[in-house]
């Protein structure tokens, strides 16, 4: 399934720090990152594009602020990367979120929405001692959100599995300097996987 995007319509990016990328103090309102290269990439005849990212939020936070923040805009598609911050928060707070709980609120993202919608993979790519078991929290996440993209019809980006197969030509720091947040290249990767599932 490819989507072909209304120039007369418009396109919300929700999520966390790697959409937000200081969109807050932009003028813009697009910040530096993917959503800038892909607001860049569509050109003229692009649609009305919405970041809508906020940094540090999880799924429970994208639930509470969603009515607002991306329904209000009447989209005609929806982009959703969360999920790194519901793993993080265990290691660095010791505040877990369950897989339940994780799926509870992106339900109720997915439900509140009557258009398409793009499900990007929360990605980790290992820089820093400890990483690599995130893992263990961030897998029973990965399955969430690609189990949401077949029921609920999404298109899903698999961004956890290219960039780590990226990472191991380029190296992870190349992508991901603390592992979490994109550099410009991992920006540019991020826009170039979103193109190639959402409108290839």
């Amino acid at each position: 399934m490819s989507i072909v995007l209304d120039p007369r319509r418009t396109v919300v990016f929700a999520g966390d720090s790697v959409t937000d990328c200081g969109r807050r103090t932009d003028p813009a309102g697009l910040g530096d990152g993917y959503v800038r290269n892909l607001y860049d990439d569509l050109g003229e005849n692009r649609p009305t594009i919405v970041n809508a990212g906020i940094s540090g939020n999880r799924a429970v936070d994208l639930a509470a602020r969603w009515a607002t923040d991306v329904v209000a805009h009447d989209p005609a598609l929806v982009s959703i990367l969360i999920g790194i911050n519901d793993t993080w928060r265990r290691y660095d707070e010791n505040d877990p979120t369950t897989p339940e709980s994780f799926e509870s609120s992106y339900r109720s993202l997915l439900d509140a929405l009557s258009c398409p919608v793009v499900l990007m993979e929360p990605f980790l790519l290992p820089v820093k001692d400890g990483q690599p078991e995130w893992r263990e929290d961030l897998e029973p996440k990965l399955a969430v959100v690609r189990k949401l993209a077949v029921e609920y019809g999404a298109i899903l980006v698999p961004t956890d599995v290219e960039l780590t197969k990226l990472a191991a030509s380029v190296g992870p720091a190349a992508l991901a300097g603390d592992g979490v947040h994109p550099s410009a290249t991992g920006h540019r990767a991020l826009a170039d996987l979103w193109r190639q599932y959402v409108l290839d």
